[in-house]
Formats: C-alpha cells, structure tokens, sequence
C-alpha cells in the first residue's frame, strides 16, 4: 500500500484529465501548476477535443497516452468520473487524485458515483486522493498538482485538510511568512485516502517532523487512532477540529457528507492518542513552530521577563487562567536580580526589567532563569519605547537562550520597530510571537501534550485483586432481551448485568404486593427505598417512581399504593411489574458512572459528579475503553472535584485504588457486550470504605457487528489476553506459559533484560543497549495490538511468581502486507526448544492476521538465528556483510 501512495506522492509521470487551454478554469490551473513548478516528470494532458493543451500533445483518453501513468489527476463532470475510473484502472495507472466535487456532499445519487469509484480502484489495486478536493502539493518534489495559485515552500511540516479553501488561504500566509511544507494536501471526501493513510505515510516520511491536520469529520477512527498512537509519541499530530458548536457540527456535516461526531468525545479522543487539539489556525502554526525550533517542557512553570507590567500581567492571567504556574524563583536567583536590577524592580515573578531594560539585563535575566530549578521555561516580553533597543535586546536573547535545555518563547510587540528583532529570533531558533498571550498558549499546549504523553505511557500498577468476570452470564441476559425485542432493561436486569462483572451493587428484593414490600424492609431494616419495576419507564424519577427514607411499616404500605397511582396518573400505558425495597444508604460522595455509544468512536466512559446535581455541576471526565488502572486514575483525576475525593480538611475521601478499578470493570463491560448503547449509574455511592449502585439504566441496540471478529465496535484494540494465551511444555518437561504483553509488564520485562547476556542483547538489538530507562521499555510493552503484537514466554517461580524467559514480536506495517520478526530467550532456556515454539507460535497469529511476508534481520555470526531461518525456507539477501535481511513468503490459513 505503501507503495501505491509513493505513486501518487512521488510519480514520474501525471496525467491530467480535463485539462484546458482556457484561463481560469481548474483544468487549466492544474496543468499550468504542474509545468511551471518545475516537476521533472513527464505531463500528459488529456482532453476530448483539443490536440494540444499549453504547447504539449494532448490526448482524448488516458489509454491513448504511450507511456504508462502514475498519477491521474481528475477534473471533469462527476457523472463521468466512474468511467473515466475505469479507463484509468485499464491502462494500468498507479493513483488517482479526484478534483471533482458533486459525489457524498450532494446526497444518494452522488454517493452511489463514490462507491462505484471505490469499487473500481479496488479491483484495479489504485489508492485515491478526493474528490472534492483541491490536490496536493509537493515541494521537494517540485509538484503541484492542485488548483492552489501559488507553490508552497519546502519544509517540515505535513498539512492535511478537508478544506480545500481554508488550503489556500493558509498556502498564502505560508509564502508571505516563508513557512515550509514537506506535504500540502487536501483530501476532500476521503472515500479511500485517509486521514490514517496520510499519517502512516507521513509518520515513516524522513522529511516530515510534524502533521498538522484540519479536520471536519472522521471516517475510519479506528485506524486514525492506531496510526496516531503509532506516531504522536516521536512526531507530533497536530489538529485544528472544527465544528465544536452544534451549528459548527451541522456545517461540517453538510460539507463533508460525514458524521460529526460529539465534540467533548474528540477531546477525549485526541488525549489518548497524544494529540495536540487547538481552537485556531493560527494557534496550528504556533505549536508547531515552537515544537520544531525549541525542547519540551518538563512542567508548566512558566519564567516571564519584561520591559512593560501590563503586557507582563496579560501573560500572568492567560497563564494561570489555563491552568499553567508562573514559576517561583529560587532565593539565589531573586538575590542575582537584585544586584542587577535597580531597587524598583518587581521582586519577582514576572520580572519587570523597568522600560529601559538593555540588552544585558535581558540576557542576565534571561540566563538567571534557565539556570533556576524551578523555572520550566522562560518567556521574554518586549514592548518599544523610547530607550529600547529591541534588535540588540533580541540578539542578547538569542545569545543567552543558545544550548538551553529548557524552551525559550518571544513576543516583541508591534510591527516596524520590531521587526529586525523578530528576524533575530527566526535566525535563532527561538518561536516569537505578536502577543504575549499566543506566547503562553503555545507553552501550555506544548506541556500538557507532553504530560499527556507521559500519562499515556506511564506504567500501570497491576489490577489490586484477580477479577474474572461471568462473561457467558452477562451475554445471556442480553441474548434474552433482544430476543424479545426487548431494548430498556428493568433496575433487576441492569444490577444483573453489572453484578456480572463484580460492579457491586446495593441488595434489592423485588416485591409484587404491599405484604411482600413490608417484609422485604422488615428483614432489611429501617430506613427503606421503594422503587418502581417498569420495562416502560426509563427515567423513574419522571414519573414521581422512587419513594426515600420510609422509616416504618406504615412508610412502606403507604408509598406502594402511591408510587402505583403515580404511575397510572403520568404514564397509564406503561407497565408496572412491582417495587424494589432497598436500604436507605447514606455515603458522602454521588457519583456518576455511565457510557453512550458514539456514532465515531463508540462507546465512550463517562465518570463525575453524580445525584440530582450532575446536570447542573456537569463536573465529569470521558474516556474510551479500553483501561487500565493508570488511565482510570488519570480519568477520575481530570475531575474538578477530585480533591474531595481525596479527602480535604480531615474529612475522609474514597478508596481511590477501588474508584480505578471499579472504573477498569465498567470497561470490560463495555467492551465485552456491544450491544450495549448506554448506561446510566447515578448515583454510584461511595466513602473511605467502598462504594455501591444505587441506581441503573441499560439500554441496549441489536449490535451488528463483523462475524468472528470481536471488539469491532472499539476504536482501540484491547488486550488478546484471552485469545492468545496458552501453555506449552517443552522437550525436557518444563511447563512455559504463553501469553501477549501488557503495560503492566515493565517491571519483569526489564528484570528479564537485565539477567540476559550481554552476547545475547547483542544479537537481538545488533548493539549494547543503553541504559534500560522508562522511556525506552515502553517501546517494548506499551503497544498497538492492531499493528504489533509480542508473546511472552514465563515461568513459575519457587517464591511462587512467575518470571520471564523469553519474547517473540511482529511489528506489521500500517497496511499489514508485512510484518518484522524479533525473538529474544533467556541464556538459561537457550536449546530447549521455547525459540522454535514462540516463532512457531508468533508465525501461526501472523497468518491468521492476513500477514503476507515476514521480513526479519540477523547478524552473520548469529548461527542459531541463521540455521532456523534456513529451517523454515526463509530468503537470504547477504549482500550486506554486516547484517543480513530474510524475507519469508507466509501462505495464509483458509478462511
């Protein structure tokens, strides 16, 4: 696939169909674009009716053309473009770039043409760009084939966007700031090019450090999550998302022809992904220049130094508006800007240099700065006045900010006066910016990305208890119901459902008579809750359904008879079944526990202030499942209300270990049952001691879901534990057990790591590796199980744990065609046959994967390496003499 899209990014010959001599046609802009640019390929117009096109032979078809195409770029009547298609397919053309609109925004008619299109490319092996889109530039490959009126400049940023007009207004503004692109696309309709094609080819694209997308609608969100997990950790995504108003989402939909999604699931989306989301076109180009010019923040204090207190207390505001720190400096550096500032200084944070700041206080000041531990980074303001000289105010920045380890920001305000002084900054590497408050966003966006990053990746602690789920139960029930055409499940069936998965849930007695309700709270004890059971009524509270605090036996005979009147009053056609009694339960703290499946990214977690509140205080954190305990804790932590949680001011919080867990359970519910369409826990109620469900409401739809194909209905692949994990027994009788990595495997993968030989490192990583640093194992066991999967191999212990003793990897390419093999056994378990199970093992999962080609690399001296791949008929390319590549042809399982 791969190699389709080098067709299309870097042809050696395009065809443009509709191309026009006449002016200020797209025909025409296309094909003058492509000539004047300086591509170095051959351009062949085709056109119905004209011999020659801009002084070239043109010809009436693409099969007429004598040479074979890479790119056909498109730009006729959309009613012909199907044909055309076909024409290209026949005449073998690699890729297609569709500038014509009139297909998915125009209704069914126009979507009947797209999937026809789409039909043809397939059959035809063709990726294609479009439609409705303005093209692609290209400028190291000196190709523009779009409509666009000007060539962008080379650089390093990617540009991806929906908008073909936003592309151009952009594509102006970058040629007068002389801002450069590696790539500048616009992909319009996205009916095969994606947004996860683009970011995978981009992501592996040396000449790219940064995607910058704009972004309507998403198609696909599955494969964008996993290409942009696969990539935002090293070079980062960068999305401008439009549409976050209902009317912006109703814009979007109609431009796009897509669904738009919720916007709050977006956010929660790109977080865990590891993507920067902003509000702004302008704020897209900030972050990004500050992330290729400067190093990240290791916290969000933030240094602002200034010739001007207002500008310096603007920048104060945004920062600790948007949740940043101004830093607090260290006493050894208030005493160095005593001796160097004048004795009026602010004494402080933002440091006030007074309007005649020179440039050696800048530098002095600045330098202070970078040397304080508290101090994340540094923000140096300018504002022209009579005594300054920003040019050589800058120059002294620029000098002192030279090697710093921590990231340097800008704004020298206003326009002429200050201009030599910005070009300094460019010259120097520092981001400058024209208001101080651009400044402190483009800081705060940089640090929680990298914080996010640090969460995302950080290592989990273990599940606290052994949970095992009664699956087979919960998907009974479900069965049951929907087998019935039954869809809102009644409080007994949803406490059901949830009990299943060790939610715990408070004691309830169902009870079809006043006689049976008063003994259910004889037996349970004063005070008592009377609830009505109804497969009608979602909302019990609507209906006046749940009666509290009853006290007595009068209490509860009084309250049956109400809550059925009430009943027959609000809702006469609904069905009553009888009451639930339950214990009057008083905790501190309301939570609120629910999910709703979204039409992008499926089911999303919600969890925050629950009670009769919720609406009103609309303090909660969304996520996606899957879970584990780190990023349940990051969930419950996003709340506002958190620090009660915690306990604050002697008062006890909750079990937060608990809270966590109780969060990863709901998860598994949600990724176990796609049936499922909403849950409701309100309140869920907890304290220092534990917590329970009062309340549910499940609704659920006739999920239809890919046949044999689990957890399609997630946007994030989930742990395979139970898909893949086996034990085996080797030739000498030892007991190993298989099974695929996790997060929470760091700690034994690295213990393995270090108890094997340096000889064996050596040929498993071709070098000695470095020190065995966080961020370096998480490479190995923070992972996409959609492209990448590693078995482990582990053993009993005599202190009763398990340790590991071996490890087998594939890494599949974004287009699983190809997968690279890695194995690893500990010195101990060499010559026992684990190496030929685990890559036996690890062959078998590829095949059934759809896995074409393992290709793998082995050092010449490696000869058990070499002998196994020889063994299992691997292809030998030994024309390096330092490393050898094989390549093993994998015949796939029948379906």
């Amino acid at each position: 696939m791969r190699r389709q899209l080098e067709k299309i990014f870097n042809p050696r010959s395009i065809a443009v169909i509709g191309a026009s001599n006449k002016p200020d046609t797209v025909g025409n802009a296309l094909i003058s674009n492509l000539l004047n640019g300086g591509f170095a390929g051959k351009v062949f117009p085709v056109n119905l009716r004209h011999d020659q096109i801009l002084g070239l032979q043109a010809y009436s078809r693409i099969d007429k053309v004598p040479e074979k195409v890479d790119l056909a770029v498109i730009a006729i009547p959309a009613f012909s473009v199907p044909d055309v298609v076909e024409e290209c397919g026949k005449a073998g053309v690699g890729g297609l770039v569709i500038i014509s609109a009139g297909f998915l925004e125009v209704g069914q008619e126009g979507k009947m043409h797209a999937d026809k299109i789409l039909e043809i490319c397939r059959r035809y092996g063709m990726r294609l760009i479009g439609p409705n889109c303005l093209g692609f530039i290209r400028p190291v490959g000196k190709i523009n084939a779009s409509f666009a009126a000007e060539m962008a400049f080379p650089g390093n940023l990617a540009l991806i966007s929906q908008s073909g007009a936003l592309l151009t207004s952009i594509l102006d503004w970058s040629v007068a700031q002389r801002v450069g692109f590696s790539y500048f696309v616009s992909i319009g309709s996205m009916i095969d090019v994606d947004f996860a094609d683009l970011i995978d080819y981009f992501g592996t694209d040396p000449q790219t450090s940064c995607i910058l997308i704009y972004m309507e609608s998403l198609v696909h969100a599955r494969r964008f999550m996993s290409a942009a997990r696969s990539f935002s950790r090293n070079k980062p995504i960068i999305v401008l998302k439009a549409g976050r108003s209902f009317e912006g989402a109703q814009a979007a939909l109609s431009h796009t022809g897509s669904m738009a999604g919720n916007d709050e699931v977006y956010d929660a989306a790109f977080r865990r992904a590891g993507i920067i989301r902003v509000d702004t076109i302008a704020q897209l180009f900030n972050i990004a220049q500050a992330l290729a010019l400067q190093n990240r923040p290791r916290g969000n204090r933030l240094a602002i130094i200034t010739n001007a207190g207002g500008p310096g207390v603007l920048a104060t505001d945004y920062l600790i508006r948007n949740g940043g720190q101004l830093a607090r400096l260290s006493p050894k550096s208030l005493d160095e800007l005593n001796q160097l500032l004048p004795s009026t200084w602010s004494r402080g944070n933002p440091i006030d240099l007074l309007g005649d700041a020179s440039p050696d206080k800048y530098r002095k000041a600045l330098q202070i700065c970078i040397h304080d531990p508290g101090v994340d980074a540094a923000l140096l303001i300018l504002t022209p006045q009579y005594m300054t000289d920003p040019k050589g105010c800058a120059q002294a920045v620029a000098e002192a900010a030279k090697g710093s380890p921590k990231p340097v920001l800008a704004s020298w305000m206003g326009e002429d006066e200050v201009q030599e002084g910005r070009q300094i900054f460019e010259s120097g590497r520092i981001p400058n910016y024209r208001f101080p408050e651009s400044a402190v966003d483009a800081f705060l966006r940089i640090w929680r990305y990298t914080r996010d990053l640090q969460l995302l990746y950080e290592t989990p602690p273990a599940i606290p208890k052994d949970f095992s789920p009664d699956t087979d139960s919960a998907k009974q029930v479900v069965a049951d119901l929907l087998s019935r055409d039954r869809q809102l499940l009644t409080e007994i069936e949803a406490k059901k459902l949830l009990s299943a998965y060790q939610i715990p849930v408070i004691k309830s007695h169902f009870c079809q008579n006043p006689k049976e309700a008063i003994d259910a709270a004889e037996m349970l004890g004063y005070p008592v809750v009377l609830k009505i059971v109804s497969p009608d009524i979602s909302h019990k509270t609507d209906v006046g359904g749940v009666m509290l605090d009853l006290q007595n036996l009068a209490d509860v005979q009084r309250a049956y008879y109400t809550l059925y009147e009430r009943v027959a009053l609000r809702r006469p056609a609904a069905r009553l079944e009888g009451v639930l009694v339950e214990p009057m339960i008083r905790k501190p703290f309301e939570l609120l526990l629910g999910a709703k499946k979204d039409p992008v990214f499926g089911p999303v977690i919600a969890f925050g202030h629950g009670g009769t509140g919720a609406e009103v205080f609309k303090d909660f954190q969304l996520g996606l499942p899957p879970l584990n305990m780190a990023l349940a804790q990051q969930i419950v932590e996003g709340t506002r209300f958190f620090p009660l949680l915690r306990g604050y001011r002697g008062l006890p919080g909750v079990n937060l270990k608990e809270l966590d867990f109780l969060l990863c359970k709901f998860a598994y519910l949600l990724m176990d049952i796609p049936e499922i369409r909403e849950i409701d826990i309100n309140p869920f109620l907890a304290d220092h001691l534990g917590g329970l469900v009062v309340d549910a409401r499940i609704v659920l739809d006739a999920f239809s879901g890919i046949s044999g194909k689990p957890y399609q209905h997630l946007v994030i692949s989930p742990y395979p534990g139970r898909k893949y994990s086996r034990s085996v027994t080797l030739k000498d009788g030892a007991i190993v057990f298989l099974r695929p990595i996790r997060p929470e495997d760091e700690p034994a993968m690295e213990d393995m790591l270090q108890n094997v030989s340096n000889d064996s490192l050596y040929m498993r990583f071709f070098g000695f590796i470095p020190k065995m640093s966080h961020a370096w194992m998480v490479r190995f066991t923070h992972i996409d199980y959609d492209r990448e999967l590693a078995i482990v191999a582990e053993v009993d212990t005599p202190k009763g744990g398990r340790q590991f003793v071996g490890v087998v990897r594939i890494i599949e390419d974004a287009w699983r065609e190809n997968a690279e093999y890695s194995i690893l056994v500990a010195d101990h378990f060499h010559g026992r046959g684990l190496g030929n199970i685990l890559t036996d093992y690890i062959f078998d999962i590829a095949r059934e994967r759809g896995i074409r080609k393992i290709v793998a690399s082995v050092l010449p001296n490696n000869t058990p390496m070499i002998h196994m791949f020889e063994r299992r008929g691997f292809r030998f390319d030994r024309s390096a003499l330092d490393i050898y590549d094989v390549e093993l042809q994998l015949l796939l399982n029948p379906d």
